[in-house]
């Protein structure tokens, strides 16, 4: 460290210092200010938008309990189009495509899982894909369902996989591919899924001497 002998060395050396450094020790001040007031704002905003959503959120719900439709759409609407940042626009989604399918627009709940399926959520594209291959099951669209799961990335679907694999198993007894089927069922079995009526599926599928003997 450098050593002054007197006050006037000392203050002559700030001015130095000042001189050479002050601009640029504003500037990192005010940009640091700056940094931590844009934050701020960006995280109070966030929870505003978030707060709004799920106002929105529950005003969807009670008209759905109430069978109002179109407030059912105009909301989830509004939630797409001024929160699309938060999870409530596609939990809205969800809703939404469950209430059309409980009106009878199956093609309307198709549309909107596929948006769901298509977005950046991970988790919630899958919970839509599942939905939307149930609905094919449903509709008859057996093939269309398998080159859906088909075309999934697994590596990222691993917490999803046993669904898919339960589906899979279905669409195949729908096709009357029962071989295809009961692999399916026992490969969701064997990795540890819980469903209920997994087993069921399967004896359906075992010769009853099988089954028997099993017992």
């Amino acid at each position: 460290m450098e050593i002054y002998d007197t006050e006037e060395e000392q203050l002559e050396a700030v001015k130095r210092w000042w001189k050479e450094n002050g601009t640029s020790t504003i500037v990192g001040l005010a940009i640091g200010i700056a940094v931590i007031v844009g934050w701020n704002y960006f995280q109070d905003h966030k929870k505003e938008q978030a707060n709004q959503a799920s106002a929105i959120y529950d005003q969807l719900i009670k008209a759905s309990e109430t069978n109002q439709k179109d407030s059912v759409d105009k909301l989830a609407k509004r939630l797409e189009e001024q929160f699309s940042g938060t999870n409530y626009a596609a939990y809205a989604g969800l809703f939404q495509a469950k209430f059309k399918v409980d009106q009878g627009d199956i093609a309307g709940a198709k549309d909107i899982l596929k948006k769901i399926a298509a977005g950046s959520d991970k988790e919630l594209s899958h919970v839509a894909k599942i939905r939307l291959v149930k609905l094919m099951l449903a509709s008859g669209e057996y093939e269309d369902g398998l080159k859906l799961i088909n075309g999934i990335d697994q590596s990222g679907a691993a917490k999803f996989s046993d669904n898919y694999d339960e589906l899979v198993g279905d669409l195949y007894v729908a096709l009357d591919r029962l071989d295809e089927a009961r692999t399916s069922y026992q490969k969701a079995q064997k990795n540890g899924y819980q469903s209920p009526l997994l087993q069921l599926k399967i004896d359906d599928l075992t010769a009853p001497e099988t089954v028997a003997a099993k017992k």
